[in-house]
């Protein structure tokens, strides 16, 4: 306790605390909590179970997959939002399986590999990223507005497919994929949503996403959308065995296409601590990105251990961040310690599993565009007029959204380019970093701005003369004419 009491009172600014560390009454953190997991749920149980099947694992071991997901992302997460010293950015951020290593590790898994390589690869490649930390918290100064709110716009972005996939029905094989009656459902969560943030009492319009859920959920339980049979099937409690699958195995090759994945997830956290300081507020210097990524790292190494993947902050979270305007990281500390229950609890786990697809989809529109709209708030601060910044963010939009509008786009490319730009976020992240340095950092003598959109005016006249205009009127060697080519004079 006195680790954790000292850093938080080194976490103020002068006398002033920090607004991530508010402190709620215990009934709104588990509310809250609860939300943060609801949103993010979906997406730490997706990995897990594609890979596990990847693997040929019966139903009972990608159960257990599961399990142990939520468990180590919810300790994952109590480790970022707490902190100890060098280990946690101390910011609401949520901590779950990244998908930016599904597809490398089933490629593992098709190139011979088990799932006792995968961990192996999971578990090296972890402490690499563990040892390369340092070089990443030290890139916060090219992380200006224009980096910042190109990045976190475009994680909004690349997030919309997957709450239009949720809000189809969520498995694209399934008969009813894109009905109307899916599709239905989310619209009436969406709706919810809407109702709910409009409320004049404070409490209802936080827990708006909270309550869309249920109340969607109610919805789909009427209708008969809804299936909570095999609630009760299985275990109630069960604890995340170490190494259930057999010790880890350590191949070459998988631990280096490993490494390309770590190197994604050290760049999508980055951008995700930024993100959070941004809608929170609070400062977001070199050190704290450091402490963030080296918690994502260990977290990462020591997943394996206990049947789980690579860690990394989950962006939909985020966007619940700003929509809520619920700052406070004991929050989603609460969230993690419902992660870490609903780990040991699968009867809870399968509850909220029964949760239909459709629902989750009509709050992530709100969420995820949220995070879209932050990003554009974002660069509304930035300075467009005599330099290249509207080429930057123009350019790494653009690049951030072809895997998106086109994800076979990098097909023919080699494994090591697919694994990296192959995500939206962190092609954007990329292209915006290379292009700020170009444009605002590389100095040469005599060098200006080239770009029409560069060069655009940055006069100004007042509307006032504007409604004493008439249509022909035109300028010519300076004086104002009128449509007979008669010279208006002007007056003081």
């Amino acid at each position: 306790m006195s680790i954790f009491r000292n850093s938080a009172s080194a976490a103020r600014v002068g006398n002033t605390p920090r607004p991530e560390d508010e402190r709620l009454p215990f009934a709104q953190n588990l509310g809250y909590g609860f939300q943060h997991v609801l949103t993010m749920y979906g997406g730490i149980i997706a990995p897990p179970l594609i890979i596990g099947t990847a693997a040929g694992l019966s139903e009972a071991q990608i159960g257990v997959l599961i399990a142990s997901c939520l468990f180590v992302g919810g300790l994952a997460t109590i480790l970022q939002t707490v902190g100890i010293p060098f280990f946690g950015s101390q910011l609401p951020l949520v901590q779950g399986v990244s998908f930016a290593g599904v597809a490398t590790m089933i490629s593992i898994l098709e190139g011979g590999g088990s799932i006792a390589t995968v961990f192996g690869s999971v578990i090296a490649a972890s402490l690499i990223g563990l040892l390369i930390t340092p070089i990443f918290s030290r890139i916060i100064r090219f992380f200006p507005p224009v980096v910042a709110g190109t990045v976190i716009t475009t994680i909004g972005l690349t997030l919309m497919p997957v709450a239009a996939g949720w809000a189809m029905g969520g498995n694209s094989k399934a008969d009813d994929f894109g009905s109307v009656q899916n599709l239905g459902l989310a619209a009436v969560t969406l709706l919810f949503v809407l109702v709910f943030s409009k409320i004049g009492v404070a409490a209802i319009s936080r827990l708006s996403i909270l309550l869309a859920m249920i109340a969607g959920t109610i919805v789909a339980a009427v209708t008969g959308m809804a299936d909570f049979s095999k609630v009760l099937e299985g275990p109630a409690f069960a604890f995340p065995m170490p190494f259930a699958f057999g010790p880890p195995e350590f191949q070459v090759a998988a631990i280096l296409s490993m490494v390309i994945v770590i190197l994604v997830t050290l760049t999508e956290t980055s951008a995700d601590i930024i993100a959070v300081g941004e809608i929170v507020g609070t400062k977001t210097d070199s050190r704290r990105i450091g402490d963030g990524l080296r918690a994502d790292m260990i977290s990462s190494a020591i997943s394996p251990i206990f049947n789980s993947f690579t860690q990394s902050a989950f962006a939909q979270n985020v966007g619940l961040v700003a929509i809520t305007g619920v700052k406070s990281r004991f929050v989603v500390t609460a969230g993690g310690g419902i992660l870490v229950i609903l780990g040991l609890l699968p009867i809870l786990g399968r509850f909220v599993a029964a949760i239909p697809t459709p629902v989750l989809g009509g709050a992530g529109i709100v969420l995820f565009g949220t995070v879209a709209a932050s990003g554009i708030r974002t660069l509304s601060t930035v300075k467009y007029e005599g330099n290249m910044n509207l080429v930057v963010v123009a350019t790494a939009l653009g690049f951030g959204m072809f895997p998106i509008v086109a994800p076979s786009i990098y097909n023919q490319f080699p494994g090591w380019f697919v694994t990296i730009f192959h995500s939206g976020i962190s092609s954007s992240a990329i292209m915006a970093i290379l292009l700020n340095l170009l444009f605002n950092h590389l100095k040469i003598r005599g060098n200006k701005p080239t770009s029409v959109m560069a060069e655009a005016s940055n006069r100004r006249i007042s509307s006032a003369l504007l409604t004493d205009l008439h249509d022909g009127d035109y300028v010519s060697d300076g004086k104002l004419y009128d449509a007979k080519a008669r010279e208006i004079p002007c007056t003081d």
